[in-house]
């Protein structure tokens, strides 16, 4: 869940009448987690599905279901309208979505729709021939063309309400959520930056079975990456972790340093930032077997003449001597000891603008775990040394440097 992006952010959530409104209570309790105000917004038939009490009990708020229901607000629907940031619909059903797109404002949801100047998500929940219906799908791109704020996710193939499988299913929450996450991110402190991130550690084959690889997780990569996307940047992530998928980043997996490397100097020709996150291996076996290497009966030992690896910092380098490279890098140095000394080398060796300095061998910090514990040494002298705090904290910390 984004660290600070959805902090007191007030968010409608309007819930329509399909049996999709159960994960609507998901969508309401993870977004109450993440800190933002909810406001439930629910029609008619969306009540003969799910309650308001569920609602209620969730955001601590009363639910609103009345157009003409003055006892809070004087004129309700343009005052939840004017203090939204985000208008969420989910799910939407075909009723809703047709109505949205020729302008009927006959509850009280509509009305705010109309009357709203925030974005507005839509996550459509209907059986698949209604959802592919070509008035359904009229409706679908007039809402495209006509409202510049309105963005539309889903549905997905699956199992229906009706036993069948189709296009019709709502999303997940964590997905709904995670685009939430990008439209609000749109105005963020790192809007229109494109960066680029690496993550987790090399794979270097031995043979089609085997590989040398290293401890790297990659979940740092991961946080600095979906932090930046929740800050409003254009994110790719370069990754060889087996973690899943962020929503709203363009990710590229990869196994070796060659891999790697081909694919940042293609990525950071146009970026504003590397931030080489991932552990990339120094050296690689020379000859790669085609087949397993067979354990012999009589054979005690194996050696592997390993070879050096592509230096990418270097090769970036190089590619900004150029002038097609990113404007500012960033490194990691992860070491076992003398960190600062090793870590001010490496900081002017790959001609870097910040580098982030860790001790792998702390037991709460570095490689697996949850937490890190680094310093931050910049082109300029300047050294910050963080205490220990999540891998997320650090992420941002590291921007806020950015």
């Amino acid at each position: 869940m984004p660290l600070k992006l959805f902090d007191h952010k007030q968010i409608i959530l309007g819930v329509t009448g399909g049996i999709a409104a159960y994960k609507a209570a998901m969508v309401c309790s993870r977004l109450v987690q993440a800190g933002a105000m909810v406001e439930v917004v629910m029609t008619e038939s969306a009540q003969r599905f799910i309650t308001p009490l569920t609602f209620q009990a969730l955001t601590h708020r009363p639910v609103r279901t009345d157009l003409f229901d003055l006892s809070g607000d004087n004129i309700p629907h343009i005052a939840l309208a004017d203090k939204a940031d985000l208008l969420l619909i989910a799910p939407a059903t075909a009723n809703t979505i047709a109505k949205l797109a020729h302008g009927l404002a006959d509850n009280l949801l509509l009305a705010i729709a109309l009357a709203t100047p925030a974005p507005i998500l839509l996550a459509p929940a209907m059986e698949t021939d209604m959802w592919q219906h070509p008035i359904t799908q009229a409706n679908v791109e007039r809402l495209r063309q006509l409202v510049k704020q309105i963005n539309i996710i889903g549905p997905a193939t699956g199992r229906l309400a009706s036993g069948g499988t189709g296009a019709g299913r709502m999303v997940e929450p964590e997905e709904i959520i995670g685009l939430a996450g990008t439209i609000l991110a749109r105005h963020g402190d790192l809007a229109g930056w494109d960066i680029v991130v690496t993550a987790g550690g090399t794979r270097e084959a031995i043979d089609p079975v085997r590989f040398i690889s290293n401890h790297s997780s990659g979940k740092m990569g991961y946080a600095i990456a979906t932090a930046a996307r929740d800050r409003g940047a254009k994110v790719t992530l370069i990754t060889t972790a087996a973690l899943p998928d962020p929503f709203g980043l363009k990710i590229i997996k990869v196994n070796s340093a060659e891999q790697m490397k081909e694919a940042v100097l293609v990525a950071t020709r146009q970026a504003d930032v590397l931030i080489m996150a991932a552990a990339v291996a120094d050296f690689r076996p020379q000859v790669v077997a085609e087949q397993k290497i067979k354990k012999q009966s009589h054979t005690e030992s194996l050696a592997l003449n390993l070879i050096r690896n592509p230096d990418i910092l270097a090769e970036v380098a190089k590619q900004k001597a150029d002038g097609h490279g990113p404007r500012m890098t960033i490194g990691f140095a992860a070491e076992t000891e003398e960190l600062l000394a090793n870590a001010q080398l490496k900081l002017a060796n790959k001609k870097l603008d910040l580098i982030v300095a860790n001790d792998v061998t702390a037991t709460d910090a570095g490689f697996g775990v949850d937490t890190n514990r680094v310093t931050l040494l910049a082109a300029d002298g300047s050294i910050e040394e963080l205490p220990l705090m999540s891998k997320q904290a650090v992420a941002e910390a590291i921007l806020d440097k950015l």
